[in-house]
């Protein structure tokens, strides 16, 4: 292939192609040094409720007045827009640069769900374009000075998460499980893959621990209650804290405000965790 800048010292576009992955690569130098502290939820497998989790740390953070940035890139199931009830509100751009949605005061959300004409529509994507994409929404959007930034990564050790490691170098995992046995043999494979990519851990959060009854308020533990706590003891690993399944949580993220009608007992289980994040990346 040619290069379309006729210059006399390249004879390909591969030149132009390494000083424009140079210039992406100062972008995005220039905006991870001014985020304080950046967060990697990840879990082993799907249906722990992890982008749940990364959304309800992200609010949680920002009614405390921190600046947090949330950026789901789970390019294949995205979530965060439906949590969030930014599904069908494109994303606008101030010039070559794209404007996360703000969420509230102190949050910025981006999505690639933002970028769809039809929120339905599959994403078919293979390694390379998705890499693209994660690069272009840390270096081509305008976000502020952040105090967090939270990424939603999908399930598993593909593509997005290693991605997001190799361009963080300093970003901190948080692994979301539930209780059981098979989630936390996957677990397991997410504490071996941040060992391998010299990824640190800063905790596990045990989700949908127990069942928060919406007529008495009673804790009823149908999946178990524990095992990521024993798990984190096991491996020398931060416990976060534990979060419980709450009706009232499904049916905010319904409406889009998934801490609105959150119970007491799930408000203090969230508290926990947060205060313990705050205070382990210190």
């Amino acid at each position: 292939m040619s290069c379309d800048k006729n210059c006399d010292t390249c004879a390909t576009s591969d030149n132009c192609n390494d000083k424009a992955l140079n210039e992406q690569d100062k972008r995005i130098d220039t905006f991870l040094s001014k985020v304080k502290h950046k967060l990697m939820v990840m879990s082993g497998k799907g249906g722990v409720g992890k982008s749940t989790v990364a959304a309800n740390l992200a609010i949680a953070l920002s009614e405390k007045g921190y600046n947090v940035g949330l950026l789901d890139v789970d390019l294949h199931g995205p979530s965060i827009a439906g949590i969030l009830g930014l599904t069908g509100i494109p994303l606008n751009a101030d010039g070559d640069r794209l404007l996360p949605y703000q969420y509230n005061e102190h949050l910025e959300v981006m999505t690639v769900q933002g970028l769809l004409a039809d929120p339905d529509e599959a994403l078919i994507w293979r390694g390379p374009l998705k890499i693209g994409v994660i690069r272009q929404f840390l270096a081509d959007t305008k976000w502020s000075e952040l105090d967090y930034l939270i990424v939603d990564c999908p399930p598993g050790t593909g593509d997005e998460p290693l991605t997001v490691i190799q361009t963080i170098k300093d970003a901190q995992a948080v692994i979301v499980t539930t209780p059981q046995e098979v989630s936390l043999s996957d677990v397991r494979k997410s504490i071996s893959f941040c060992q391998q990519t010299q990824l640190e851990i800063l905790g596990i959060v045990e989700n949908m621990s127990g069942f928060v009854c919406p007529d008495c308020g009673a804790v009823h533990n149908i999946f178990k209650s524990g095992g990521g706590a024993k798990l984190a003891a096991e491996r020398g690993i931060n416990f976060l804290g534990k979060l419980p399944i709450d009706p009232q949580v499904v049916d905010s993220e319904d409406i889009g405000n998934p801490t609105a009608a959150m119970s007491p007992k799930t408000k203090e289980a969230l508290e926990t965790v947060v205060n313990n994040i705050i205070e382990k990346v210190k």
